[in-house]
């Protein structure tokens, strides 16, 4: 909740000219940061993109109970999915997915074709600790409580995240030399920028 309800702010900060538009969040899960972005920014539309149903159904759930249904819809597709990437989005959000992706530079090309030209993308995502131990001291510290599969979650995703040096170098292949990474924490970063002029 807490690192959620950071986006739309950082978003914000990063972009200060936007005032709205069609916004598309790839791996929009349950729609959680969906439903923050939207009421952060009144004059934004957006459509949460899944390869999960289940979880679809959540964020289904969850906007009706908001009655936000006219300002969000849902999309289960796999990505990368040619048929996003036509450019006619206003904006791209993306939050930790990239360590799910094996092909992490598919997933920036994607968020950047997704995006009209020079439209702003943000992207939030864990970054990997230097080692296992630092990893079973931010589990312990940021997880303790929680049930026993969500710690393997976790520590499963930290191991899974990719270093500063390693995201510069993702970003350089995709052809997004111009972004830029603030590493916000001890173990989440924000890369943004805006989506080049040409494919």
């Amino acid at each position: 909740s807490e690192s959620h309800g950071k986006i739309p702010r950082y978003f914000r900060d990063r972009f200060p000219d936007f005032a709205g538009g069609r916004v598309i969040e790839l791996g929009c899960g349950p729609a959680d940061v969906t439903v923050r972005f939207v009421n952060a920014f009144p004059q934004v539309i957006a459509v949460g993109i899944d390869g999960s149903d289940a979880m679809l159904e959540f964020g289904r759930r969850r906007i009706r109970e908001e009655g936000l249904d006219s300002r969000i819809r849902f999309e289960m597709r796999y990505l990368p999915d040619p048929a996003l990437e036509q450019r006619t989005f206003d904006a791209a959000i993306c939050n930790s997915l990239l360590h799910h992706f094996a092909d992490p530079i598919a997933l920036w090309r994607t968020a950047a074709l997704c995006v009209k030209p020079q439209a702003p993308v943000l992207m939030v995502d864990l970054v990997r600790p230097a080692d296992r131990d630092t990893v079973v001291r931010l589990v312990n510290q940021h997880a303790k409580h929680s049930p026993p599969v969500l710690q393997r979650d976790f520590m499963a995703s930290l191991h899974a995240a990719s270093t500063i040096a390693e995201i510069r170098k993702q970003l350089d292949a995709a052809g997004l030399s111009d972004f830029k990474i603030d590493q916000t924490d001890e173990f989440h970063f924000v890369a943004w920028g805006n989506a080049p002029a040409q494919r």
